[in-house]
């Protein structure tokens, strides 16, 4: 009689757990069906996968949307590189392997990420498709020496030149050897003939120079030094042809990523142009549904473009959010022991080791995808060795926490005792481009032009920023008209720890 009761109690007991697991996965269903998690734990539950999976609509078009969201930030180094070709071919009349120069510095007509107001760059894009290709830098003159670094495809540095560079202000020839180099003479050989070689991994590369000058040289020393510059093949170098040299002065050049249907078109590029890395080879699997194929032609369809354009927005959302995100991109310079920020003023982070390593934002172990996108959205041409030649303090907050904005007016005190050997100096750039705001008068401001500004009673300068300059400041103002962000630099500081003893104030809303 016992026994029977014994395995009536047992029945009973599982056929309660049996319903209650029945109702909980019910329950379960009817939560994810209306789109939230569920709340049970069991490894076997399938949470009706299946039903949801049949009510997702036009899966095809929310997978190519995705896959544009990862690839736009997968390829962001690699398209501010095209964009530099592109600005040669379109606006100088040029081509891969003319050095671009100038005999005063970059304007508000011209787009360059992040570039200053005060320096006559010189610049090129190569190509190594043909063969090895050799980048001769002059040597340095008691007038003119260059600061500067040479790129590959993906923003990766291979080196610097100049007297903080592999040359030493002595010049030199880079040879840049490209992908798969099988030539009848070995590096080796090539560097006891006098070269600094380099074995690469993309056909396509860049470099961006910046002169520094001595004994009250100007610009135009600067773009003289330029044509100095020479570009030619390895299989030339016995008889090389003259380098075509481009004077941008007095053009408008646009060197500026656009998130528009070009963004795609410079993927594109990039892959038509250069080898598919080992490591690009996941993201490049994903373009082909884009329409994006080695060895094709980019003709995307109505809904591929659809696609691109819905799923560049969120790149450049996403490359937005990190950038104006404290410690993400930057973080603040100044804190209180606390660890509170003592004021809005930020300096740039880079992942652990990327410094040292030379920036190639790789691993032994992975990509850093959204820390290289995160740096080249608004910056070109990191070096290969971080030097201390130019601090940059970057300001994107007044003293209340907030983001500039285009249509206040704000006030900056710069202290007579700012640390810098060179000069100071202070740009304002368009929030939405990374540039100079388009066609403004005005782009930044620096001790060079203290003569003409009003000073202090204790030396100190007030600078102003807004759509108008306050009446009887005319000189201290930039214009803005534009949510906006700033770059103060600090050439030559003059300590590494300078920070410990001096500090910028925040922008103070008027």
């Amino acid at each position: 009689m016992r026994k029977i009761i014994f395995v009536l109690a047992i029945g009973v007991f599982m056929a309660s757990c049996a319903s209650q697991t029945s109702e909980q996965a019910e329950d379960n269903k009817k939560e994810v069906l209306n789109g939230q998690p569920p709340t049970a734990n069991s490894f076997d539950q399938t949470d009706g996968v299946l039903a949801r999976a049949r009510a997702v609509e036009d899966i095809e078009y929310k997978i190519m949307v995705q896959r544009a969201t990862q690839a736009a930030i997968y390829y962001m180094p690699a398209v501010v590189m095209v964009d530099f070709i592109r600005g040669i071919r379109r606006d100088l009349g040029g081509d891969i392997n003319d050095v671009a120069y100038l005999n005063a510095p970059l304007g508000s007509d011209d787009g360059f990420l992040t570039a200053n107001d005060v320096t006559a760059y010189s610049w090129s894009s190569l190509s190594s498709a043909p063969g090895p290709i050799i980048i001769e830098v002059p040597p340095a003159t008691d007038k003119v020496s260059y600061f500067g670094s040479i790129l590959n495809a993906w923003s990766q540095p291979i080196e610097d030149v100049g007297p903080a560079g592999r040359d030493k202000g002595k010049g030199g020839k880079y040879l840049l050897l490209p992908p798969g180099y099988k030539g009848t003479k070995t590096k080796a050989d090539l560097e006891k003939e006098g070269y600094f070689v380099y074995q690469t991994d993309t056909y396509e590369y860049g470099f961006s120079f910046r002169p520094r000058l001595y004994n009250n040289a100007t610009d135009k020393d600067a773009g003289d030094y330029a044509q100095r510059v020479k570009i030619y093949y390895l299989s030339e170098a016995d008889n090389p042809p003259p380098t075509r040299h481009l004077d941008a002065t007095e053009k408008s050049y646009d060197c500026l990523p656009y998130y528009n249907y070009t963004f795609f078109e410079d993927i594109n590029h990039v892959v038509q142009n250069n080898p598919i890395r080992p490591q690009d080879k996941g993201v490049y699997s994903l373009l082909k549904e884009l329409g994006i194929e080695k060895g094709k032609p980019f003709k995307p369809t109505e809904r591929q473009s659809k696609a691109i354009y819905e799923g560049l927005l969120l790149a450049y959302a996403s490359m937005q959010k990190y950038f104006v995100t404290p410690g993400k991109s930057m973080e603040p310079l100044w804190k209180d022991a606390d660890g509170n920020a003592k004021t809005q003023w930020m300096f740039w982070l880079f992942a652990p080791g990327q410094p040292e390593a030379g920036f190639p934002h790789e691993t032994d172990t992975e990509v850093l995808v959204d820390d290289r996108a995160a740096k080249y959205f608004y910056v070109t041409y990191l070096p290969r060795y971080l030097g201390g030649g130019t601090f940059y303090l970057t300001g994107l907050f007044d003293s209340n926490g907030d983001l500039y904005n285009g249509t206040s007016t704000y006030k900056l005190n710069v202290p007579k005792d700012t640390p810098a050997k060179d000069f100071w100096s202070v740009i304002v750039y368009s929030m939405e481009t990374k540039n100079f705001i388009k066609n403004a008068p005005r782009v930044g401001l620096s001790s060079r032009n203290t003569e003409s500004m009003k000073v202090n009673e204790d030396g100190s300068y007030d600078i102003y920023f807004g759509p108008n300059p306050p009446e009887g400041y005319e000189s201290n103002c930039i214009p803005t008209g534009e949510d906006f962000f700033l770059l103060f630099r600090l050439y030559g500081p003059e300590t590494k720890d300078f920070y410990k003893t001096w500090i910028l104030g925040d922008l103070e809303k008027l």
